[in-house]
């Protein structure tokens, strides 16, 4: 499985930004799909995941404000973030479990200035 993020960007707090996640095969069998983020100087953190029935779990600091989906039909995930804020500056990285394997897209880096 390959995968292939994109959608970050520069955006004022505040505003939303949509990521993409695009899978090189069918994601209809996957078992959990996640996007993850890390900051400047900190861990890697889990943000949102999805599972193949569509259960979804996110992190305290997103609940609220960030949506995780997948359409099987096109191969994709997708995290809508909403109300971003500075502390949501981070690289985002796509992710699936799969056949007991983690596989990793490249980041795509999303900026919220204060």
């Amino acid at each position: 499985v390959q995968l292939q993020a994109s959608g970050g960007g520069l955006v004022q707090a505040g505003g939303s930004l949509t990521l993409s996640c695009a899978a090189s095969g069918s994601i209809f069998s996957i078992n959990v799909m996640a996007w993850y983020r890390q900051a400047p100087g900190k861990q890697r953190e889990l943000v949102a995941l999805i599972a193949s029935d569509g259960s979804t779990e996110y992190a305290d600091s997103v609940k609220g404000r960030f949506t995780i989906s997948r359409v099987n039909a096109k191969n994709t995930m997708y995290l809508q973030m909403n109300s971003l804020r500075p502390e949501d500056t981070a690289v985002y990285f796509c992710n699936a479990f799969h056949s007991l394997t983690n596989y990793w897209g490249q980041g795509t880096h999303v900026t919220a200035p204060a």
